[in-house]
């Protein structure tokens, strides 16, 4: 019943124009119609087909009544922030073992599929993908049996640590999956290495005083942080570079953890890296997101934010 209604949204496209909808539908209801027919004539034709006069007039109607203040525009003085994607080739055991797994999850899904349906095959697609990118951090992760093979992005991220480290520099490192930041710090426990560390399991006060450490002592020069737990409300300046040792579906994300260093108070150009198996599970998870990124960067005006679930023709070409 208020006179006026507004809509607030870090995200208002996050995985599909169906989301856009139904924002409009609070704010103006029948304003984009029905969801069946916005699904069908603007949906569909924007995402799947790449309408180009589709986008363009959704993008009119649109515009009038969104406000939108970039990064760039609101944070004018902050330095340069420079993102790398750097492909690693698999050694040939882990590069074998990764084929494997993929041939054998990808009957596993199909046979479940033909019996149960997508829905009622969710629980082995998510399996799949799971044991796909376990493959690609850290074999060992599928089964004990397979410690000795080596993973190729570890052993770039150690090569990687001892060229920034030794000059000077402070940098982060993220992965979503704890028990990969647990292999990572007995390393570093192995070698005698100051760090610091969060996760999702940290209170608030544990946090702050690891964030406090890390801000203020020059010995502590590497923060190993959970995608999610260190993805929002903490100001990481001191370091220069950022690694995400593992992709994540939705690219806000990952945007929300570089911006941990890049944010007001950073005086020097942040450099970001992403560690990509090449020709994996993970590669096809940039293509899905570049892909999704460009329609929502052609509705919105740019900084478009994508993600969140997968459908089925997407988890079709994830598992080829």
């Amino acid at each position: 019943k208020g006179e006026h209604r507004l809509a607030l949204s870090g995200t208002p496209i996050e995985n599909t124009t169906m989301e856009l909808w139904s924002l409009f539908d609070f704010l103006m209801p029948g304003f984009l119609g029905t969801p069946d027919w916005f699904r069908t004539e603007w949906a569909v034709r924007v995402e799947k087909y790449k309408d180009e006069q589709k986008t363009e007039i959704l993008k009119s109607m649109i515009y009038p009544f969104i406000l939108r203040r970039k990064k760039e525009e609101v944070e004018k003085d902050l330095p340069a922030k420079i993102e790398m994607v750097e492909m690693l080739t698999m050694e040939e055991e882990q590069l074998k073992l990764y084929v494997n797994t993929a041939q054998y999850y990808s009957e596993r899904v199909l046979k479940a599929i033909d019996e149960k349906g997508v829905e009622g095959s969710a629980f082995v697609i998510l399996e799949a993908m799971l044991r796909l990118r376990q493959v690609c951090l850290f074999p060992h992760l599928v089964d004990p049996e397979f410690k000795n093979i080596p993973s190729i992005k570890f052993g770039r991220l150690i090569e990687m640590l001892e060229d920034i480290l030794s000059e000077g520099h402070k940098v982060l490192i993220f992965s979503q999956f704890v028990k990969v930041l647990e292999i990572i710090r007995r390393h570093f426990d192995n070698e005698k290495m100051d760090y610091c560390y969060i996760d999702g399991s940290l209170d608030a006060k544990t946090r702050g005083k690891e964030v406090k450490q890390f801000q203020e002592d020059e010995r502590k020069r590497v923060f190993l942080l959970s995608l999610k737990a260190g993805g929002v409300a903490i100001n990481l300046t001191a370091a220069d570079y950022v690694i995400i040792f593992d992709p994540w579906w939705n690219p806000a994300v990952e945007a929300q953890a570089t911006d941990r260093a890049h944010r007001l108070g950073q005086k020097r150009v942040v450099t970001s890296y992403r560690l990509i198996a090449r020709g994996t599970v993970e590669e096809k998870m940039l293509s899905l997101q570049s892909r999704k990124r460009e329609v929502i960067d052609a509705l919105l005006g740019g900084e478009g934010q994508s993600g969140g679930d997968l459908n089925w023709e997407e988890i079709q070409e994830l598992l080829a």
